[in-house]
């Protein structure tokens, strides 16, 4: 990945997280945070890595109905999702937004879960 597209990958994660916050009132992708942007070198698509976090004791993470129901939340805002990032980003071309469900955040709370049962046994 050259210097620009690590730079543009950055500028759109850091916009789209703000979006998302700030301008998303979907229910669905209450608690989502943006990981990671992947840039094609022509600017056509981005691959944007997501993970959300459980509000007020939900199911959470790991949870299959809870990542297929933010997944069709965040495409069903992809549409303004690109509008938006037109509007505020000085790029000629808005890339295609394909959103793909990042598990390494629940992942790592599993293991440090894990990490903190087998120390406590250790005690």
């Amino acid at each position: 990945m050259t210097r620009r597209t690590e730079r543009v990958s950055e500028e759109i994660r850091g916009e789209l997280a703000r979006l998302l916050h700030e301008e998303i009132t979907d229910p669905r992708i209450e608690l989502v945070t943006i990981t990671r942007v992947d840039l094609s070198p022509d600017f056509r698509n981005a691959r944007i890595d997501w993970s959300c976090m459980a509000a007020n004791g939900d199911k959470g993470e790991g949870d299959p109905e809870t990542v297929l129901a933010t997944q069709e939340g965040l495409e069903s805002a992809s549409g303004f999702l690109r509008r938006r990032l037109a509007q505020n980003l000085p790029i000629k071309r808005v890339p295609e937004l394909r959103f793909h469900h990042d598990d390494s955040l629940a992942l790592g709370a599993r293991t440090l879960g894990l990490l903190a049962e087998v120390s406590h046994g250790e005690e």
